[in-house]
């Protein structure tokens, strides 16, 4: 087994599919054969190296339970977009293709369209793990009760609180429940400090969604199914209380766009942030690029619409599918299950990788959950897992993170509506009759 990084800087949408093809033959992915002690080859595309690291560590798990079906797992990490360009060149040509690839939530749509996918229908190789499993986590990846894709976390929406700012300002975290509190919170600490409490992002859609679907609301039609709906009532109510946020000093923009960026890195390390809402898998960004924050920073529920049913929902993902085309479909597709389902997988996303996992199980493991020697565990000053599970019977699916138009209306969010609303004051329900104006023409509709 091995990991490739690929250092390519873009793949320019002109891409002859000669290059693609010149990867392998027939139309055929590049995985199939004998690998090392004959060991079934399987080819597989990521853009996460830690993923990676993650699949290569449960390939030796699975050929040491699995002899008889061992794996040679190749796998090759490729830049974020170059990745999603090249699976995209290559699913339309029919060559080129891996037998396993990573597909982060937001390009999936364009993977399972139409009535015949090109990924493998996963649903079987699932059984023996879908009860432990989160399902609104597999639904996220599923089309017409079939599973395309498995998911790599929950991605909960929770709190990180900077305690040492924050008590220092005067205020005390603990009485944050709902976003009236966040804010009135934010105003205070920005009057006293002078300094941003929180992130209004204008480079990613993301925090936005979640107090939309606690406010009942969906950006599409039809709960989430349907036709655009950027502009519903629903939609306005809560772009609005984020504008307000921002005008009373409650959110500020952020360098780079957004928290999970290079230079906010380094900004929320230096303290010019102390309030970040974000999906549980952020506890790996703090460890990772901000350890000057190491014991100053609490877990706590994200803030809530008072009354709603919905206390957060899952944020980001990638789902994780074989090719259709793959020699190997069936293999694949078992060994996948276990790398990304089984009680083992699950353990290794938390300990590696310091996210939520979608096994419900391991949230009740103790052993696991609050291991003092966890770098996670010694880092933050609360327990994510105590967090996680006083709202677990609150996980919402946001039904509009799986239509096939999310890309075309998150993109527009991202490049133009954020920076409206945010950046030039535009007010929030103008901005939105503008953004469902423009969806709507790019889609035809």
């Amino acid at each position: 087994m091995r990991i490739r990084r690929m250092l390519t800087a873009t793949i320019a949408a002109g891409l002859a599919v000669g290059a693609l093809a010149g990867c392998t033959s027939g139309g055929q992915p590049d995985g199939g054969g004998e690998g090392a002690d004959g060991a079934t080859a399987l080819d597989m595309w990521v853009f996460a190296e830690l993923h990676g690291q993650v699949y290569e560590e449960m390939a030796e798990k699975w050929n040491e339970e699995n002899p008889d079906k061992a794996v040679d797992l190749n796998i090759t990490v490729y830049p974020y977009q170059d990745m999603h360009d090249k699976l995209l060149l290559a699913v339309n040509s029919g060559q080129g293709l891996p037998d396993l690839a990573d597909i982060e939530v937001g390009k999936f749509a364009n993977f399972v369209k139409g009535s015949n996918p090109p990924l493998a229908d996963l649903t079987e190789a699932a059984a023996p793990y879908a009860d432990d499993i989160v399902q609104a986590r597999l639904d996220l990846y599923s089309r017409d009760g079939k599973i395309y894709g498995y998911p790599t976390h929950v991605g909960a929406f929770v709190a990180f609180y900077n305690t040492e700012l924050l008590e220092a300002a005067g205020v005390d975290y603990t009485t944050i429940k709902t976003w009236d509190d966040f804010a009135a919170a934010g105003t205070a600490y920005n009057q006293a400090t002078d300094k941003a409490f929180s992130v209004a992002s204008t480079g990613v859609f993301f925090t936005e969604p979640l107090a939309i679907a606690q406010n009942g609301g969906q950006l599409f039609e039809d709960d989430g199914l349907g036709a655009p709906a950027v502009n519903s009532p629903e939609v306005v109510e809560t772009m609005q209380m984020f504008q307000d946020m921002k005008e009373s000093g409650a959110l500020s923009t952020i360098p780079g766009g957004s928290p999970d960026s290079e230079e906010a890195f380094g900004a929320i390390n230096s303290g010019d942030y102390a309030a970040i809402v974000y999906p549980a898998w952020y506890t790996s960004r703090y460890v990772d690029y901000m350890p000057d924050l190491a014991g100053k920073i609490a877990i706590a529920p994200a803030p809530q619409i008072e009354g709603s049913e919905v206390l957060t929902i899952g944020g980001g993902g990638t789902g994780t599918a074989v090719m259709a085309a793959s020699e190997n479909k069936e293999l694949a597709s078992d060994f996948l299950a276990y790398t990304k389902l089984s009680l083992e997988a699950n353990v290794a996303v938390w300990e590696v990788l310091g996210f939520d996992p979608v096994n419900m199980s391991v949230w009740e493991d103790e052993a696991v959950t609050h291991n003092p020697d966890n770098k996670f565990n010694q880092y933050f000053q609360t327990n994510l897992f105590d967090v996680l599970n006083s709202v677990k019977d609150g996980i919402g699916h946001f039904e509009s993170f799986s239509n096939e138009n999310l890309p075309t209306v998150d993109n527009q969010f991202r490049t133009v509506t954020l920076n409206e609303i945010y950046e030039n004051g535009t007010p929030a329900e103008e901005a939105l009759d503008q953004a469902q104006e423009t969806v709507q023409n790019e889609l035809g509709q």
